[in-house]
């Protein structure tokens, strides 16, 4: 059994904030939140690894849902390597578990990604691999944003079969347009799978994204983008979304994608735990040197975004959840708030119940960021994984270079 205890931190619980605390951790899982009062007070044994964080924030580690790669590796690599790769690599920007994000492609080459991304689950080095996300192929030809139109598809149940059985049962989301004839049929296959639906890509009217709410489709893929626009007679999918409390929306917090004054709008007419930082952030995010590709096409990084270089397109952001967590206190979030929709927000609404927050019988997945809000440490499942920086950092303990166990 392994024991640490960070002290000396505040904790971002997902729910409140707590100064000067303590963070026990046993076999895994939090097993106590604590007072420094009791931290001084309390005994432990020698081999329990105490690590002063020497004030820095703990927070429940971020769960990334809408993410198509990092680093030069991507989902359309469609090799398991590639997603390990980004798994390894995510842990650096305080993800400690993501869904690895298919774009539409044709069948065979889907199912073969699909099955690829599912085969890297139970391997990971770092961030855990929850399942996975497909964006489309049942997508509206209206609203593709960069998706290739001959990859898309109208609502093919076989085909869902398919790709469901290539993912060993392991698709936890999938982005449809709920306006799509027979998407009804595929909302109840996919209820009883028990996969999230999410309207994205869509054209959908209002009337088409309120029968989708009865069909279950009740959360929405990258807000404001790629998805039919408020209008004074027609309410559409943006409408929609901001209308009903119980809608729940992926938002990307780059400052690109969506207009930062958008960010207020949203904080008054959404509850905030129905609000979900995502990065979507493509297979380049972190190459310093080009040229650069992304679902098979070449992008070009401009303006903050990567854009598809044949057209200009915006093919995706270059966002991290750190970032973006920094980026939405700027719009005006608390930090309580923007850690909420990075991690409680999502680990609810995937229904991961025992990730998002720092309560006792909690998975032990947590970063430690500092005031800059740089990463100092990630935990997954109770081990500290490679940090930022390698070397000493705002906690003052030095890590192994394995990235293991800090050498207290």
């Amino acid at each position: 059994m392994s024991s640490i205890c960070l002290y000396n931190g505040t904790v971002l619980t997902g729910f409140a904030t707590m100064e000067r605390c303590a963070v026990s951790i046993e076999d895994a899982v939090v097993a106590d939140v604590f007072s420094m009062r009791r931290f001084d007070q309390r005994h432990f044994g020698p081999g329990v690894e105490l690590i002063d964080v020497k004030g820095a924030y703990i927070a429940p580690g971020f769960i990334d849902t809408h993410i198509h790669g990092c680093g030069g590796y991507g989902t359309e690599d469609a090799d398991p390597s590639a997603i390990l790769e980004m798994s390894r690599l995510l842990v650096r920007d305080g993800v400690t578990a993501f869904n690895p994000t298919l774009y539409p492609d044709e069948p065979e080459r889907l199912v073969r990604a699909v099955a690829a991304a599912a085969g890297a689950m139970g391997k990971e080095q770092g961030a855990r691999i929850m399942g996975l996300h497909l964006e489309g192929p049942f997508l509206s030809p209206a609203r593709m944003g960069a998706q290739r139109p001959e990859t898309l598809r109208g609502v093919d149940i076989p085909l869902m079969e398919r790709l469901w059985k290539a993912s060993g049962g392991h698709i936890v989301n999938m982005t449809v347009a709920p306006e799509l004839k027979g998407m009804r049929e595929l909302a109840l296959y996919c209820i009883k799978k028990g996969i999230v639906l999410q309207a994205g890509h869509t054209d959908a009217h209002y009337e088409h994204m309120v029968e989708g709410m009865q069909a279950g489709i009740l959360h929405s893929t990258h807000l404001f983008n790629a998805m039919s626009a408020l209008d004074h007679r027609n309410p559409n999918a943006v409408g929609a979304v901001l209308i009903h409390p119980e809608m729940s929306c992926e938002i990307i917090a780059d400052g690109f994608h969506v207009h930062r004054d958008l960010f207020r709008l949203l904080l008054r007419d959404k509850p905030v735990d129905k609000i979900v930082l995502v990065t979507d952030a493509l297979k380049p995010t972190g190459q310093r040197r080009g040229p650069f590709f992304a679902n098979g096409e070449e992008v070009v990084f401009q303006d903050g975004v990567f854009h598809r270089k044949a057209d200009g397109v915006i093919a995706g952001s270059a966002l991290t959840m750190i970032r973006g967590v920094q980026n939405l206190v700027s719009y005006g979030f608390s930090l309580e708030e923007a850690v909420r929709t990075a991690s409680s927000n999502p680990a609810q609404v995937m229904r991961y119940t025992h990730k998002g927050s720092i309560i006792p019988g909690q998975d032990a997945d947590l970063v430690v960021f500092d005031r800059q809000f740089t990463v100092v440490a990630a935990l997954v499942g109770g081990l500290i994984k490679k940090n930022i920086p390698e070397s000493a950092g705002t906690c003052g303990a030095p890590f192994r270079e394995d990235g293991e166990k800090p050498c207290v």
